[in-house]
């Protein structure tokens, strides 16, 4: 099936350019494992596949120890499996599995915004109303892969605002996981071809945490779960097995 809204990302992103090429100690192994995340959400790392630690020196321009400790992170994260005698191996996609995952995330999830709704400084509530400008000003013309650059601000933001560290390592692997699955959803089904829905579900979440109102921001956490859980049906019979698993590749002809 033909990518549809892939693209790529701007020179000219509404969130500018904050990616970082270089850098050395902490800053490189960060680099180093978001462009690693970004391959496996983009599907550039292929569900399934096997690689060698060389092979992502290669794809990141980054030198051996810094991928060797972003490989190690996200093997931690069930992102990637590290296979003894076969290589790296990127994570396949059960959607069973991720099925159940989006449960916990559910949880999770309300667990944030009422947090954010109530402890958010008004700096925090300052940079989401610039973020919803943003969002609501270009969404018309944004790619999936623009509109992942602000998924991946939102999440941050909810995080700082709640002020508690510990949320990122919990949720952070959770919300790759399903980026990677509103990839697929958005580039390889004809019901995503459209991201309205997408924006407007984060767009309800972020307008009740800075307004402070905990109960519309649970409810609009929850109508994005409910979205996300409506994906599943569509993924399972719009999209080849393959897709999710190169290994399950099967061509008669």
């Amino acid at each position: 099936m033909t990518l549809k809204r892939a693209g790529k990302a701007s020179e000219n992103s509404p969130l500018g350019n904050e990616k970082t090429g270089t850098g050395t100690g902490k800053n490189l192994n960060e680099v180093a494992h978001n462009k690693l995340e970004e391959l496996i959400v983009t599907c550039t790392l292929k569900p399934g596949s096997y690689l060698r630690i060389q092979d992502l020196q290669t794809l990141t321009g980054i030198n051996r120890t810094p991928v060797h400790q972003a490989v190690t992170r996200l093997s931690s994260d069930t992102l990637m499996i590290i296979q003894p005698r076969q290589g790296i191996q990127i994570a396949p996609i059960d959607l069973t599995r991720s099925h159940l995952l989006l449960q916990l995330r559910r949880d999770m999830e309300r667990f944030v915004v009422a947090l954010a709704s109530e402890r958010a400084s008004s700096s925090s509530r300052r940079q989401m109303r610039h973020l919803i400008g943003l969002l609501s000003t270009h969404r018309n013309e944004m790619t999936i892969v623009e509109f992942n650059e602000f998924d991946r601000r939102i999440d941050q933001m909810m995080l700082a605002a709640c002020g508690e560290p510990f949320l990122e390592y919990t949720l952070r692997p959770l919300h790759t996981i399903f980026r990677r699955l509103g990839w697929i959803y958005h580039t390889q089904t004809n019901h995503g071809a459209n991201l309205d829905m997408t924006i407007d579900s984060h767009l309800d979440v972020l307008n009740a945490v800075v307004a402070g109102k905990k109960d519309a921001a649970l409810i609009a956490s929850d109508k994005l779960i409910e979205f996300v859980d409506a994906m599943f049906p569509i993924l399972e019979t719009e999209v080849a097995p393959s897709v999710f698993d190169v290994t399950q590749d099967f061509d008669p002809f």
